[in-house]
């Protein structure tokens, strides 16, 4: 649907594809890939060429349910969950959460699912990126993260991959609206150790819990699902160094992946 409308409006304004390239500074053929539907677009090929076509947002939006679409049918639900939130909490005891992933950490957990074609990572990594776009609303959502140390020394890609992806952990906690904690592995804490999870408050609704799981992720707002898990977050949460200490420990971190 995407490449299809693309060429559409780019013969309707009379332009080429040489052109295009020109205008968006991409190159012809990976346009060419994108309007036969056989690569997925980066949201920012999709608004450059939003512009030089005077498409009115209409790429961006067709950008943005393409990566929804590209997200498993349990987990679009959490979607809209996710975009409604005022604040989020959320506990990780074993990788970053995927709202502060960078692109190459995403790509390569992405990449560990078992029968995952590279057309599917791709996509999925380019769906992950674009919930990320909600911190970059006028009025983004609280962000509460909780993380296991172990996170920050699982080496996930490389030594390169992991050093950009705690510089993103760094970066975010200067935000205003992300705060993030470290439980420190010496605790011995067990609590939450089997499985992440997040809570979305939401305006005028009851909290929604996501779950992880092996298979899939699990959205309830079940008043006994958010109870167990609202209590769960809150004793990962005591055992939490506080911020400024959690910063030092990732500080620590960056070191040994430098």
């Amino acid at each position: 649907m995407f490449g299809d409308e693309l060429r559409d409006r780019r013969m309707q304004a009379n332009i080429t594809q040489q052109q295009l390239a020109e205008l968006t500074q991409f190159s012809r053929s990976l346009l060419a890939f994108v309007e036969r539907g056989e690569r997925t677009p980066s949201r920012n090929l999709a608004q450059r060429c939003d512009d030089a076509l005077k498409a009115d947002g209409e790429l961006v939006r067709l950008w943005t349910k393409l990566t929804r679409d590209a997200s498993p049918q349990w987990f679009r639900g959490w979607l809209e969950t996710e975009q409604e939130a005022h604040t989020l909490h959320t506990w990780q005891p074993l990788v970053v959460p995927g709202l502060l992933q960078t692109e190459d950490y995403a790509r390569t957990i992405i990449r560990g699912e078992a029968g995952i074609t590279l057309a599917q990572v791709e996509k999925a990594v380019h769906a992950r990126m674009e919930r990320q776009q909600i911190f970059n609303r006028a009025a983004p959502p609280m962000l509460w993260v909780v993380i296991d140390e172990g996170v920050l020394h699982r080496p996930v890609g490389g030594k390169e991959v992991m050093r950009k992806q705690i510089r993103r952990l760094l970066e975010a906690a200067e935000s205003p609206y992300i705060g993030v904690q470290v439980v420190p592995t010496a605790l011995g804490v067990t609590t939450g150790l089997l499985g992440g999870f997040v809570i979305a408050q939401i305006p005028d609704a009851a909290d929604t819990v996501y779950i992880e799981s092996a298979t899939h992720g699990h959205v309830s707002n079940r008043a006994e699902d958010v109870r167990v898990i609202q209590s769960s977050y809150d004793t990962v949460r005591a055992e939490a160094q506080p911020q400024p200490v959690s910063i030092e420990l990732i500080r620590e971190a960056e070191k040994l992946w430098t």
